[in-house]
């Protein structure tokens, strides 16, 4: 019988195109996942998949696959998993990926999130590894473990005593300092995405932090605006950026493409892999595709509204908001992808230019940001704070 593949974070935005990716080449994947008070771990994956059905079945010609998913917490011990199935791992899987994580980027109390997912949901995986006998271990962390750093960075490099930018940053790259200081694993393979953005063809997301977190503020405070208040310079000043800064977008399809061929290839693995961009995107280019998104397609006030708002209101709420996100959005630096090119050349990133970031916009908007916002009759907000009252700075993919 095959060994199969373990995956933590099936039913976050990249999580589910791993498991999909998985399930489309062929091989069998267990999905560890937590349950919920209104879903059980297998209704969460099941609805995950279901997006992907129509697509994914014209390619296989054949009913989608059906992953085999064990319910568990990386909050707990042993994972919350029953003694049964912590034999079952051990007789039938061979090998992880630990794609799971807190978005959470602040976290003083280091009992609490990141810290309490990323760096100690780590520790008990790694347990559950020694438990096992998982010795091939695939590590999802993020290109930003770099911190506040310029020049090029090295894929080999991780801790050159960098300051960093959040806690979130912190909790990965001591994630990281566990997994490789780890003397039971046999392989170690270290993913590192940049800001991971939709579906290059589809447009498609259901993660909205990065980029979108800034359109999203965008769009609820544009209903209180007039025409023009939402330009993309106001945006840019208010996250302190300037017309030289870029950032690394990539897409979700292509970042789990890239993942799912090195980790099918053994000859790949032990080796640490920047998924960033080639051309990274100017933050102007980002602002103006938020500025032309908001005017497009939200619900800007009437102009013979007289309570509307001038942009001056709009960037006093954009510097108070997205204070929190000013060092995420700093001017990334060279990202060395010496060992991504030598394994996955024949894979390249698409470009994320204006008019795909515009197509990204459009769907995050008018898909209501996976309907936490209604555009059809927004709440109007009378504060910055109360703009965002509601909305989530984090989330937790397991």
């Amino acid at each position: 019988m095959a060994k199969m593949f373990l995956l933590t974070g099936a039913t976050g935005l990249l999580g589910g195109y791993l498991l999909r990716d998985g399930l489309a080449s062929g091989d069998r994947m267990v999905a560890l996942v937590r349950d919920h008070r209104k879903a059980s771990a297998a209704q969460r994956v099941k609805t995950r998949l279901a997006s992907f059905e129509g697509p994914l079945q014209k390619t296989l010609n054949s009913p989608m696959p059906a992953p085999l998913v064990l319910p568990c917490n990386l909050n707990r011990e042993n994972l919350g998993l029953k003694e049964e199935d912590i034999h079952w791992i051990a007789q039938h899987c061979h090998a992880i990926v630990h794609n799971a994580a807190s978005l959470q980027f602040y976290g003083p109390d280091r009992e609490g999130e990141p810290w309490r997912t990323n760096l100690d949901g780590t520790r008990r995986v790694l347990k559950l590894c020694r438990q096992t006998g998982i010795r091939q271990f695939h590590f999802v962390s993020t290109a930003y473990v770099c911190g506040h750093r310029s020049g090029c960075v090295l894929e080999d490099e991780l801790d050159v005593g960098q300051s960093m930018g959040n806690d979130y940053e912190r909790s990965k790259l001591e994630a990281e300092h566990l997994i490789r200081n780890d003397a039971f694993l046999e392989s170690t393979t270290v993913y590192r995405p940049s800001v991971i953005i939709g579906d290059s063809r589809t447009s498609q997301t259901d993660g909205y932090h990065g980029f979108y977190s800034v359109l999203k503020l965008a769009h609820t405070l544009a209903s209180r605006v007039q025409q023009g208040a939402t330009r993309g310079g106001e945006l840019a000043a208010a996250l302190g950026l300037s017309d030289g800064e870029t950032k690394h977008l990539v897409p979700v399809d292509w970042v789990s493409a890239v993942i799912t061929h090195i980790r099918r290839n053994s000859r790949l693995h032990g080796r640490t892999y920047h998924l960033t961009a080639r051309t990274p995107l100017p933050v102007a280019e980002m602002a103006a595709v938020i500025q032309e998104a908001i005017e497009r397609y939200s619900n800007l006030a009437d102009p013979k509204d007289p309570t509307r708002l001038d942009g001056n209101w709009i960037s006093q709420a954009f510097r108070q908001q997205m204070s929190v996100y000013r060092a995420y959005w700093r001017d990334d630096p060279q990202f060395d992808q010496r060992n991504t090119l030598w394994a996955a050349g024949h894979l390249p990133c698409p470009h994320v230019d204006r008019k795909m970031l515009l197509k990204m916009a459009r769907w995050a908007i008018e898909s209501r940001f996976g309907r936490e916002l209604t555009l059809a009759s927004p709440r109007i907000p009378r504060t910055a704070t109360d703009a965002l009252c509601g909305t989530r700075s984090s989330e937790c993919h397991h």
